[in-house]
């Protein structure tokens, strides 16, 4: 039987599953107070930290751990790459320690998958469909000016599992349909699915594309210069008010969207127009994907969090239905994503590829 740890570190928690091939038998999230987080200066720090409370509850959970010989993390900030199922390599470790692309939580995922398989004898370390899953096609490459490209950074994890998932649904190939997938929970981000490949996407890293929870989304560029040149914000206070404290934070004072809506039902009227402006603006960048697609959808799929709104789902539907059908896949499980990479490369379902660095 193939057993599988499954890790996905996260801003202020690490979470960590264990297979018995498609049998979860073991689902652990352990939070991280900033008390904890503080004194690390980058989050590559607390690779010590985070991989000490694995390694501490794998034991006391009575987990065979030589038993376990796939490990596989969430893929961090290498350099850009295809979609697919990566052996976790020297270079591609040095890479994320270096924060080649930005730090982030998801950088530690390989590199505690590494460390945890080079424990056990025989034991093999992946990471699949990171965040710097690069597919786009080239025309979605220019942004406006030659000294700023388009970056393809977004929750591929969960936006190609929720297309898989869909097309066994439907009895098709993820390769045969064409489809927008919009991944809905604290960034968010839209794609444009054709061939298996997602050919266009927002940077949802950077906070492209509608507002979110806790993200500014597109933002005036004039006003935008303005601000950053007008003395009144630091460098890292710009970049928090548009990743962290944009959004429902900035206009509401929470990243809660079940508040919010609760808000909006019972009467305030700055919940329920910043709400539906979300609404309004997520639905817009799904008709942006669907030119991409030339009109040709075979289905609007909404995934993450925020799916769970019968609000968000019955607004998005009225303005987009002239596109597709929309199936909603509320929620994300990001640590079963993983351990299906895992089970399909150890069956050899999947070519194991190898990271070549920046290219």
């Amino acid at each position: 039987m193939i057993r599988i740890l499954a890790i996905n570190p996260g801003s202020t928690s690490t979470k960590f599953a264990v297979y018995f091939e498609r049998e979860c038998v073991l689902n652990k999230t352990i939070r991280h107070s900033l008390e904890q987080l503080i004194h690390y200066k980058n989050v590559e720090d607390q690779f010590e930290f985070r991989k000490g409370l694995i390694i501490d509850a794998l034991v006391e959970e009575k987990i065979d751990v030589d038993s376990i010989k796939y490990i596989i993390g969430r893929g961090g900030l290498t350099y850009p790459l295809e979609s697919g199922v990566y052996r976790v390599n020297n270079l591609m470790l040095e890479d994320l320690q270096q924060g080649v692309m930005g730090h982030h939580a998801s950088n530690l995922g390989p590199m505690l998958a590494d460390y945890i398989a080079l424990q056990i004898p025989g034991a093999k370390a992946f990471m699949a469909d990171p965040v710097v899953t690069d597919e786009l096609q080239d025309i979605a490459r220019f942004s406006g000016h030659p000294m700023l490209e388009r970056r393809s950074i977004f929750h591929a994890l969960n936006q190609k599992a929720t297309a898989r998932i869909h097309a066994k649904k439907v009895g098709r190939n993820y390769r045969d349909l064409n489809l927008i997938v919009a991944h809905l929970g604290g960034g968010i981000s839209v794609g444009a699915h054709k061939g298996g490949r997602v050919i266009d996407v927002n940077n949802a890293l950077d906070g492209e594309g509608c507002f979110s929870p806790e993200r500014s989304g597109t933002l005036p560029a004039g006003q935008l210069i303005d601000l950053c040149f007008s003395g009144k914000l630091e460098r890292d206070q710009v970049r928090r008010m548009v990743l962290g404290e944009g959004g429902y934070v900035a206009y509401l004072g929470t990243n809660d969207a079940r508040e919010v809506e609760n808000r909006a039902k019972a009467g305030d009227e700055k919940a329920r127009i910043i709400q539906e402006t979300l609404f309004y603006q997520l639905s817009k960048m799904i008709g942006e994907m669907a030119v991409v697609l030339e009109g040709n959808v075979d289905g609007i799929l909404l995934t993450g969090g925020l799916a769970y709104s019968k609000d968000l789902v019955e607004y998005v539907q009225k303005r987009t239905a002239f596109i597709a059908d929309i199936f909603v896949y509320p929620g994300e499980d990001e640590l079963d994503a993983l351990a299906m990479n895992a089970l399909l490369a150890a069956q050899g379902e999947v070519e194991v590829k190898e990271y070549q660095g920046r290219k």
